[in-house]
């Protein structure tokens, strides 16, 4: 391992990952797109384990010091209130109820000495720079370089706030989106067909290589990690 390598190893490293495998077909053409170093949308009904895999295959790219990847930056809209302005709190208060699911979902990726540690799990990859969450109304203005960005709920997002995430992609970055258009919380029709007219232009576009990935109803999970 070089100096750099040495460098990023972190006090939560790779050494505690569990080794987690797709349950069904889909599935494993996610992990398998996620593998050839594609640029994934995820899409399909929820329990089916898009984010959780996403977000897993990217804990394991990031933990492994031989790759160019520094942290994940998880980027939702949080469009119960878009304007988060008028909620108390800094930024990081504001997108504490959004950011529940992930903590969760970490505990199932990891195997930690005590309770202690599963509960802290989620604040300390924050804290040691594995993960950053981001809502669309700070990102602007930003590079984002050596990195895994990960879209989630994507349905929230209008066809602006979609073309600002793209266009803040990095030099080593890449970009995975996992939604479904059928959960959008968008009310306006304009803001919701923001997804289609946003892939019709990711589809003609020769610096993306995007691999659209289907989960079905059939592939819903109560818990991806079950069967470990």
């Amino acid at each position: 391992m070089t100096a750099k390598q040495m460098k990023r190893k972190k006090p939560i490293n790779s050494d505690f990952l569990r080794d987690i495998e797709p349950l069904t077909d889909n599935q494993k053409v996610l992990f398998d797109a996620y593998d050839a170093g594609k640029n994934v949308v995820a899409y399909g009904a929820a329990g089916t384990g898009k984010t959780f895999i996403t977000l897993y295959n990217a804990l394991c790219d990031v933990l492994d010091p031989s790759t160019p990847y520094e942290k994940i930056y998880l980027v939702r809209s949080l469009v119960a209130t878009r304007e988060i302005g008028f909620l108390p709190g800094d930024h990081e208060d504001k997108s504490s109820l959004y950011q529940i699911p992930y903590k969760n979902m970490v505990k199932y990726m990891f195997e930690m000495p005590t309770d202690s540690d599963f509960e802290m799990l989620y604040g300390n990859l924050k804290t040691q720079g594995t993960i950053s969450f981001w809502s669309t109304s700070f990102i602007r203005g930003t590079t984002l370089d050596n990195a895994i960005v990960i879209v989630d709920e994507f349905q929230n997002l209008n066809y602006h706030e979609l073309d600002s995430i793209i266009t803040r992609v990095g030099e080593n970055t890449k970009i995975m989106f996992c939604g479904d258009a059928t959960q959008s919380d968008l009310t306006k029709q304009n803001e919701r067909n923001g997804i289609a007219d946003f892939m019709k232009i990711l589809r003609v576009m020769p610096s993306v290589d995007l691999v659209l990935t289907i989960l079905l109803d059939l592939d819903c999970v109560k818990n991806i990690s079950s069967q470990n």
